[in-house]
């Protein structure tokens, strides 16, 4: 296998947020054996990057849920959201009283007071019907808010978007039926691309925005074919990239329909499951 794409958050990444040690070395050891190591997750590139920058890790990234595509300081590949649908998307999000990030060239774009519209939701569906914990909501609100590249705006609505290119809207809420409302009022749209990272995520993007079109076309600008690459993920955005894949892993803590499309299973997340997994069935 000469091409490893790898999923951050619940794959790559601890619940810390980091990349351990030991699936630093196993990466390492892989690109010294003459395999491309690819980073693809829905993350925002800046964000993506400094994860890498602090492991001291060097790898193509493909990020935004496969909207674009970064190698050798470049941007090989950009499918972002016309203007108009951008603002759509964001107008419906409002509608549907959902939190919601912007994700541009230039960073992710939060408006102000949206930690705290999330910590009051999480406080009131917690009251409601006892879930999320506590401590996992603040870690879900922590993640987000403790990206990289992050600009805080007043109103998402008094921003000019022509020049910044948004490829994802990225909608979090802890209370379901919102969110279900909104992926309905999607359903069947032929010029958005929808998927989740989690049960509380929805993600919007350029309809062409898959994890597996990026690994098709990461590969190919790599001639690489695709029954020689290996995708390993733990949710429902990483599929795409299992259906194209020549071999597929799925974490340990995966989704139950992403083992189940899994051609093997490795170690958890918080287990160097990436180290393990690429050691196993593709450095064996």
């Amino acid at each position: 296998m000469q091409l490893i794409a790898i999923d951050l958050d619940g794959t790559l990444l601890s619940e810390e947020g980091s990349i351990s040690l030991e699936n630093r070395r196993v990466i390492r050891e892989a690109q010294n054996r003459g395999r491309i190591v690819v980073i693809s997750s829905g993350r925002s590139l800046h964000d993506t990057q400094e994860l890498l920058k602090e492991a001291g890790l060097d790898c193509p990234i493909i990020t935004g849920n496969g909207a674009v595509a970064f190698h050798s300081s470049e941007i090989i590949q950009n499918l972002y959201l016309p203007v108009h649908i951008s603002e759509e998307m964001m107008d419906l999000a409002k509608k549907h009283h959902l939190y919601y990030e912007v994700y541009t060239n230039e960073g992710v774009y939060i408006e102000e007071g949206g930690r705290e519209f999330l910590e009051r939701e999480a406080r009131e569906v917690f009251e409601a019907k006892g879930e999320p914990a506590p401590e996992e909501a603040a870690s879900i609100i922590n993640t987000q808010h403790e990206q990289r590249g992050l600009h805080y705006v007043r109103d998402y609505r008094r921003i000019d978007y022509t020049d910044l290119q948004v490829y994802k809207i990225f909608v979090l809420s802890f209370d379901r039926e919102k969110l279900s409302k909104l992926k309905k009022e999607l359903s069947g749209r032929v010029d958005i691309s929808v998927t989740t990272s989690g049960q509380q995520k929805l993600e919007i993007g350029n309809p062409r925005s898959s994890k597996g079109n990026a690994l098709k076309f990461i590969a190919n600008y790599f001639e690489v074919d695709s029954d020689d690459t290996v995708a390993i993920g733990d949710n429902l955005n990483d599929l795409s990239m299992f259906e194209v894949a020549g071999t597929s892993i799925a974490m340990e803590n995966a989704e139950p329909q992403v083992k189940k499309a899994a051609d093997h299973i490795t170690r958890h997340h918080n287990q160097d499951g990436v180290a393990y997994g690429i050691r196993r069935w593709i450095l064996a």
